[in-house]
């Protein structure tokens, strides 16, 4: 069966999920990545729908950069997963300039960008 993720990214960083997306295509990954993500800003309506949407995934991956301490909406996000108990995994976007871990992360694994780590965080779910 195909596990659902989640993913929470600043918005300014929605190459990277684009690229995190393609990547799973090419490597025939069992699973679909779903997110909420909005130009405008968010209010409880979308938190609402936002969080069944979160309860409804079974892990969710967290791309953190530079832009994600600004990221009100993914922090939100990071945090709901966190209150669901949806398990979460960090990834880094840039490996040479890395943005600071949100704490909305403490306690959860963060990792660098590689496939390996990303499908294993998957496969354990």
């Amino acid at each position: 069966m195909s596990k659902r993720i989640f993913t929470s990214f600043a918005i300014e960083d929605a190459y990277a999920r684009d690229f995190l997306v393609q990547q799973a295509r090419d490597e025939r990954s069992p699973f679909e990545f779903t997110d909420m993500s909005v130009k405008e800003p968010w209010d409880n309506s979308w938190k609402t729908r936002c969080r069944i949407k979160i309860k409804g995934c079974d892990g969710m991956i967290a791309l953190i950069s530079k832009k994600t301490r600004n990221a009100d909406g993914a922090r939100w996000e990071m945090k709901c997963a966190d209150e669901e108990g949806i398990p979460i995994l960090g990834v880094h976007v840039q490996k040479d300039d890395k943005g600071a871990i949100p704490l909305e992360l403490a306690g959860y694994r963060v990792v660098e960008w590689s496939w390996t780590s990303i499908a294993s965080f998957i496969n354990s779910l």
